[in-house]
């Protein structure tokens, strides 16, 4: 007797993989090509349009690294302490003033510009003040100590940052750092997000007994703009294909990208995959990953479409390995692959082979100090709690099968994929 599979991914017919899948939607997409200069202020996680080379070494001045006492290299004691006459004074951003003369030594404060000829400085905790008033220094300082040279952190004309780079805080600072106000981005991309289903009402709506709050569209908009998007949100379409194939069609001139949720997998109320068909061209369907599988790419009149699966589980999934490097490529970003950090696993687990499949852990400190992940106690790609409750995903990959305790395997944290 034929027996019913209980496995969501038995549907027939071949699965791509994921990386698979990413190499195709990048080799279809073109990244935008409007430019727009912002402050500094909004310069976080913009995608940056060009070089920047330093306009001016970093830092620009050769400079005391503590609070010491400079002196001359060829001054340096040999064999014993050896006392200098303080003639000066130097508090960061003030002058150095005049050159130093041998057997002298200027008081010298953090930051503080070196006076001329000297190029040492001693830490004013390992110096003492004798009777006469002078700096008594210790023997075996190395010259150039405690001394920060120009361009000692980065040469003038330096390609600092690189065209394509998304622009993290400390990026900025580096902008800051040479004085600028303002860099160039590309703009925005501009992303159309809506739901499908007759199952779903907005937050808000009355709610009929069989129907279900939208979160998915809530969590894909938060997730695409801390990818520096601007986001339309279309609400929710009806499951009618003829209505998703116009709204697709509708919305693709003005938007750079289309995201859906639902929709996408083999029932007769599923209608994504043959709207995109008829409103533009299928490029993928079924990837091999576990939760997501049915993930629809097209193209509608020239503008990407990504249709993600409707258990919020399977979005978030998929939207971090589908989603965010499409978007990253339509803004012109430099690809940055996810590096997975060692862990330790605190429990077994079974998969096939030939599926990527993320399982959503806790991180607890482990014996010997190595972090250990816990694995959520229940499964189901509809379970909200499974990513609420838990600190990010173990990667494993498509040649595994098994995982056992104390297994090293590749977590990725929540705040990673973002």
């Amino acid at each position: 007797m034929a027996q019913l599979s209980d496995d969501c991914f038995a549907f027939g017919g071949p699965m791509m993989s994921v990386d698979e899948a990413v190499a195709i939607i990048a080799a279809r997409v073109t990244a935008v090509h409007e430019i727009e200069a912002v402050s500094l202020g909004e310069a976080d996680g913009r995608v940056l349009a060009g070089d920047i080379r330093a306009p001016l070494p970093l830092p620009p001045f050769t400079n005391s690294a503590v609070d010491g006492y400079a002196v001359r290299g060829g001054d340096l004691p040999q064999g014993e302490e050896k006392a200098f006459q303080i003639v000066g004074r130097v508090q960061a951003g003030a002058s150095a003033g005049e050159a130093i003369q041998p057997g002298h030594a200027v008081r010298i404060f953090t930051g503080a510009p070196m006076p001329a000829g000297a190029d040492t400085v001693f830490m004013q905790e390992d110096v003492r003040i004798d009777d006469a008033g002078r700096v008594v220094v210790p023997a075996g300082l190395k010259r150039g100590a405690n001394v920060r040279p120009a361009g000692e952190d980065i040469a003038l004309g330096h390609a600092a940052l690189r065209a394509g780079r998304r622009l993290r805080p400390q990026d900025v600072a580096l902008a800051a750092a040479f004085g600028l106000t303002h860099v160039e981005v590309t703009r925005r991309l501009r992303v159309a997000v809506f739901s499908t289903g007759n199952e779903l009402v907005s937050p808000g709506a009355a709610r009929a007994v069989a129907q279900l709050f939208d979160s998915n569209r809530f969590m894909l908009a938060a997730m695409l703009a801390r990818l520096g998007c601007e986001v339309s949100d279309l609400g929710i379409i009806r499951d009618d294909r003829a209505s998703l194939a116009n709204g697709l069609k509708k919305v693709a001139g003005s938007h750079d990208l289309i995201l859906t949720t639902g929709g996408v997998s083999t029932g007769e109320e599923d209608h994504v995959k043959s709207s995109v068909e008829s409103a533009g061209s299928l490029v993928l369907w079924r990837m091999a990953i576990k939760p997501g599988r049915p993930v629809a790419m097209g193209i509608i009149g020239g503008t990407p479409l990504i249709g993600l699966p409707g258990n919020p589980v399977a979005s978030f999934v998929t939207f971090v390995h589908v989603v965010r490097p499409t978007v990253l490529a339509l803004a012109g970003a430099t690809q940055q692959p996810l590096m997975p950090m060692p862990v330790r696993a605190a429990f077994a687990y079974r998969k096939k082979i030939g599926r990527r499949e993320y399982v959503r852990v806790v991180l607890r400190a482990g014996d010997g100090g190595m972090l250990e992940a816990t694995k959520f106690p229940r499964e189901g790609a509809g379970l909200l709690s499974s990513l609420v409750d838990t600190d990010g995903l173990v990667e494993l990959g498509e040649e595994i099968t098994a995982v056992e305790p104390g297994q090293i395997v590749g977590f990725l944290s929540y705040a990673s994929l973002m």
